[in-house]
């Protein structure tokens, strides 16, 4: 059955890897460790947890007793923030196509593509990592 929402591979990785660390708050995590909990490659994981860690939402130490933390109390990091550390900035659409293809002033399914991504962005800006440990 197909899925109607989607998050790429490395957008998902990242959530779960937060999750990880939001469950271990206030301890350095080695990557090995965090790989391991998720089945995922770490070079792999290393990429994103770069991203993440460019958008100081983790901290990043080095060395055998080295690994990440969250920068921040897991409820004070929201699931947008890290999906768009990750991705980018979510733009809303209008239109499932690419390029506009409806006739008229406006794509006939527009207003509803548009409403479901606000609620999906509200969902995401309303859900913190704590939300996540701890349900």
């Amino acid at each position: 059955m197909a899925k109607l929402v989607k998050f790429s591979e490395s957008a998902s990785l990242g959530i779960h890897a937060m999750i990880v660390l939001a469950s271990r708050h206030g301890q350095l995590v080695p990557l090995k460790e965090i790989a391991s909990a998720l089945s995922a490659s770490e070079a792999h994981l290393s990429k994103v947890l770069q991203r993440l860690h460019k958008s100081e939402l983790l901290k990043a130490t080095r060395g055998p007793l080295g690994g990440y933390a969250l920068t921040r109390e897991p409820k004070e990091i929201s699931l947008l923030e890290v999906y768009q550390a990750i991705e980018g900035p979510l733009h809303p659409r209008s239109c499932l196509f690419s390029m506009p293809v409806c006739t008229g002033m406006a794509c006939e399914l527009g207003a509803f593509v548009g409403d479901l991504e606000e609620r999906l962005r509200d969902k995401l800006a309303n859900t913190t990592l704590a939300d996540l440990v701890q349900g």
